[in-house]
């Protein structure tokens, strides 16, 4: 009997943690209608086909050769808002060589929808561009390689100049939809790359331009000559009549 009322206790006790566990999760799901958040720029890496908020800042984590970077500005709260297109490192850096003595790392930067901007600012497209740089190179300095990071704090508040003001500024009962359509990466010109592009058409024809150059010369002194010839006959001529 001693057993049987241990049992029945314990199973009481599991069902008043899960009806506690319930009423927990109901009312966070409730309250979260009413959450105030803020307008910042997030910073993300690429993790097993997802974007993953990152745990360490920017300074202070080092990713790998091969790796995703993500930055995207929005209004949050306690839901992340990652960037909208997918980390696709082939897209981003497959045409990029690898380099000795560099790593190649991927850096999508989205700065969000008109809804999320400050008043007055509009957000340029999403971009894609394939970043090579040093081995211990961190997430900070990644960015930095591809546009101009204003700071203010310790925190990234604009990307490329945008937004040229305010930084994480507080919003007042947030409405954050609960999917971004995903957005097409604009993809860049790769960065830090030391490969030698090769000759354009216009740096071609510059060079055949001057190819004919020495060819002028040769015509001018040419004409030169005949025009010496020319007077050195003259002047024998006049010699010869005045002797006669």
């Amino acid at each position: 009997m001693t057993a049987y009322r241990r049992t029945v206790r314990l199973v009481l006790s599991l069902l008043a943690g899960l009806l506690l566990a319930g009423t927990s999760v109901t009312l966070t799901a409730t309250s979260a209608h009413a959450e105030d958040g803020y307008r910042f720029w997030g910073y993300y890496q690429w993790s097993n086909g997802q974007w993953a908020f990152s745990q360490k800042g920017a300074d202070a984590f080092v990713p790998a050769d091969g790796a995703v970077e993500g930055w995207r500005y929005a209004v949050g709260g306690a839901k992340p808002r990652v960037p909208r297109a997918a980390g696709d490192f082939e897209a981003i850096c497959g045409k990029t060589p690898a380099e000795t003595g560099k790593k190649r790392v991927a850096l999508v930067v989205d700065a969000g929808t008109p809804e999320d901007a400050v008043a007055g600012e509009t957000p340029p497209p999403a971009t894609g561009t394939c970043v090579v740089i040093a081995p211990k190179a961190n997430g900070a300095q990644v960015l930095a390689a591809v546009a101009p990071v204003r700071i203010e704090k310790g925190l990234t508040c604009g990307i490329a100049g945008y937004p040229s003001k305010s930084c994480g500024d507080p919003v007042k009962d947030i409405k954050v939809p609960a999917t971004d359509a995903p957005v097409t990466l604009q993809i860049g010109q790769a960065v830090g790359s030391t490969a030698t592009p090769s000759p354009s058409p216009a740096a071609s024809s510059s060079s055949d331009d001057d190819g004919g150059a020495p060819w002028a010369g040769i015509v001018i002194a040419a004409v030169v000559v005949v025009l010496l010839a020319g007077g050195g006959f003259v002047l024998s001529r006049r010699r010869t009549a005045a002797s006669k």
